[in-house]
């Protein structure tokens, strides 16, 4: 678990700050959540079952759930958090809005900024992908609804997913249609969810994959229809929970701490070359062309 224990000992301190509310109202109110534990930032819905040790992360960024700074900061204070609470066994990730998981990196945090502030973004993002990838608890997608680029990536470092099914919703790494390349450890979840072939061709096109052929390369585990993501993602709690905690840690610490030891060993390298690549006129020029678009559309 050396992976793991890397990760915390980076863990910031202001990760234990913040407070823990429970609803209020009557008795049978009190009686309904008093095992429960909600924590909220702006833009990070969590509440905890204690009963069940099964927690619930809603992204809540509108319209469309981007990956900013402030998110991604928001994000891994709030699975921190999760992750050092013993009466936490699994979480499930999904989004508070329909239609859509998440729209991946906010591409405003990359465009018309400094070297120092891509250099912070490029950073947050790493640490999300590594609290992400390196929990030790359980961790479930409920893909409602689209999820290109990084909304992709946060489902594919989760234990399981389960999307909607709807083949008006796509999932994929979709980097290089908006003239970006996605980095090596973004290659390498994707190639240790649906194999270096796919994941090859999936990378160089830019593909984005309806819900029905997500599931048939792997990207997704199981289509349901939208109104039950939720609900089986917890349900599917159970499969994973009857398994012996410690086994099911270190069968994973095994599997994944080749990727994850990887990009510690190389994170500040690989900051250097996202800032690199980022500020180049021409990648900056193509990124204006994308935003100026996007805004013609609303």
């Amino acid at each position: 678990m050396a992976a793991l224990a890397v990760l915390r000992s980076s863990a910031p301190a202001r990760l234990l700050s913040g407070s823990f509310y429970i609803h209020k109202g009557g008795l049978a109110s009190w009686q309904h959540y008093q095992s429960r534990r909600a924590f909220s930032n702006e833009k990070i819905l969590v509440e905890l079952d204690e009963s069940t040790g099964v927690a619930v992360m809603k992204m809540k960024n509108p319209p469309v759930n981007s990956l900013s700074l402030d998110v991604l900061t928001e994000f891994s204070i709030s699975l921190e958090k999760l992750e050092i609470d013993r009466g936490c066994r699994g979480v499930i990730l999904t989004s508070a809005f329909p239609k859509v998981f998440s729209a991946g990196l906010d591409i405003t945090e990359m465009c018309g900024k400094s070297a120092e502030h891509y250099a912070a973004f490029w950073r947050a993002v790493q640490e999300m992908w590594l609290k992400l990838y390196g929990s030790n608890m359980v961790t479930i997608a409920a893909i409602n609804g689209s999820s290109p680029a990084g909304g992709c990536l946060m489902a594919l470092c989760c234990d399981y997913r389960i999307m909607a099914d709807d083949p008006k919703f796509g999932i994929g790494l979709n980097e290089t249609q908006l003239g970006i390349v996605a980095p090596f450890w973004f290659k390498e979840t994707m190639v240790n969810t649906i194999g270096n072939r796919a994941t090859e061709q999936s990378l160089q096109l830019g593909q984005m994959y309806p819900a029905p052929d997500a599931l048939k390369i792997g990207l997704v585990d199981k289509l349901v229809p939208e109104d039950k993501v939720q609900s089986t993602a917890a349900a599917a709690m159970s499969q994973w929970f009857a398994v012996p905690a410690h086994a099911r840690q270190l069968t994973k610490s095994i599997m994944r701490k080749p990727t994850i030891d990887n990009l510690v060993k190389h994170r500040e390298a690989d900051i250097n070359n996202f800032v690199s690549f980022i500020t180049k006129d021409s990648i900056q020029k193509s990124l204006q062309v994308y935003m100026d678009r996007l805004k013609k559309k609303k």
